[in-house]
């Protein structure tokens, strides 16, 4: 089964602005879904002459990649009759630059912070954490270490 995602990126250069020279443009753009939902404003990081007040990709591919495990992990915690009351994830993602210029991410690292309705689920909880990252279709596109250190805690620990 395929499925197909399409975003529409749009940029124009603003008056008065080149492109040619790096330093002397906006990174300011919108990336378009879908008409039932707002454009997005997205610019470069900071780091690379973006404006800070606007979301950039590469927080956008950390963002993506905590989402999905977030919800591949509610998915198999249904399958195996686990109810998660709370979920937080204070992600983080490690992009290395060369002076050249090229750049990757080497790592992420994926922090959930889970709170579970029944103490003795509490095991299998932690380990579903492996089955979702092993579903996670970000996850699996990376070809980047990414690691999930989970804690699980049940509702009156």
């Amino acid at each position: 089964m395929q499925h197909t995602f399409k975003a529409l990126v749009n940029w124009t250069v603003n008056e008065g602005e080149q492109t040619n020279n790096p330093r002397a443009f906006s990174r300011n753009h919108t990336v378009h879904i879908s008409d039932s939902k707002p454009d997005l404003p997205v610019s470069a990081a900071k780091a690379f002459r973006g404006e800070d007040s606007l979301y950039n990709p590469e927080d956008l591919m950390l963002s993506a990649l905590a989402s999905c495990h977030l919800m591949s992990y509610l998915y198999v915690c249904a399958q195996h009759k686990v109810e998660v009351v709370k979920y937080t994830d204070n992600a983080e993602a490690f992009l290395e630059v060369e002076f050249s210029g090229r750049g990757s991410f080497s790592r992420a690292l994926l922090k959930p912070q889970v709170l579970i309705k029944e103490r003795s689920q509490i095991d299998l909880a932690k380990r579903l954490h492996q089955d979702a990252h092993q579903l996670c279709f970000i996850a699996n596109s990376c070809n980047f270490p990414i690691t999930v250190e989970a804690t699980v805690s049940a509702v009156g620990n």
